[in-house]
């Protein structure tokens, strides 16, 4: 039988809003509220837990404290899982932690749940061929400027000036996306898009560049997760929509910030996530 007040904790180092002390805090918070961590598991460096080993460990509660991408990974493969999951702001942009707790700290988040204010809750994400994308799906060949963030987190210079060349000429000359089903935006199609899941279906975003100054700048607001502060076209919102790579080219797909390899023509639609996420504010 779960323990209701026990929980796993999932925490990635290299996440951008964890290190040492911020983890002794969360810890703390933890205990505060009435809460028993009994293991702190150190991904990548240890393997993300199962339904088989919560199940056998009675844990009632998983906490991530990490990235979009390490918490898709996490949930992604806690599918029909019985028991609820904790999202809490441990990377840089923390999308689908703001979506469950708005702009909450992880010290504040843990105190909502220990005092029982919050709600579980199954929104909806994104299917598609390659995966679950949790809170954004960017589609296109701006997903190309991927590997120049992860060489940016790890101050690899040369690999970040490398990469960057590499992104620059993928984002210029690979065939751009078009909106098939239903038809929408440009005739010329779009360099990147952007899809997030809402309760009443795809919101779509498309975003163009013209010029090498228009790559660069797409580029560096791809690496730091800031696209959506440039110009772009509010493309509304779908049931499910169909992209297709001009000329039959690939389609570079990233699932919470993480590269996923996509075909020529890709569907994507919305489907409830298979598992409770705990919510701290109101839930539509």
């Amino acid at each position: 039988m779960r323990q209701e007040n026990t929980l796993w904790l999932v925490v990635n180092d290299t996440s951008g809003g964890n290190d040492t002390s911020a983890l002794v805090d969360l810890l703390a918070s933890i205990a505060a509220a009435g809460l028993q961590c009994q293991r702190t598991i150190h991904f990548p460096a240890e393997d993300l837990p199962t339904p088989q080993k919560l199940n056998k460990a009675e844990v009632a509660m998983l906490a991530i404290f990490a990235g979009d991408g390490t918490i898709n990974a996490a949930v992604s493969g806690l599918s029909g899982w019985g028991g609820v999951i904790l999202v809490l702001p441990g990377g840089t942009m923390n999308l689908l932690s703001k979506g469950l707790h708005g702009a909450a700290s992880a010290s504040e988040i843990i105190e909502l749940i220990g005092s029982g204010k919050c709600t579980a809750v199954r929104p909806q994400v994104i299917q598609t061929s390659q995966g679950i994308a949790f809170a954004e799906l960017l589609a296109g060949p701006g997903t190309s400027w991927a590997p120049v963030r992860e060489a940016l987190r790890d101050t690899n210079v040369s690999q970040m000036i490398e990469t960057a060349s590499e992104a620059i000429t993928q984002t210029s000359e690979a065939p751009p996306l078009h909106l098939i089903d239903p038809k929408l935006g440009r005739e010329n199609g779009y360099r990147l898009l952007a899809l997030q899941p809402t309760q009443n279906g795809l919101h779509i975003s498309g975003y163009c560049v013209e010029s090498l100054g228009d790559f660069l700048r797409q580029g560096a607001a791809i690496v730091r997760r800031r696209f959506r502060e440039g110009p772009h076209d509010d493309l509304g919102i779908v049931a499910q929509v169909t992209l297709a790579a001009e000329n039959g080219g690939s389609m570079g797909l990233l699932l919470d910030g993480q590269p996923a390899g996509g075909e020529g023509t890709e569907t994507f639609a919305l489907t409830q996530c298979a598992v409770d996420l705990l919510a701290t504010v109101p839930f539509d």
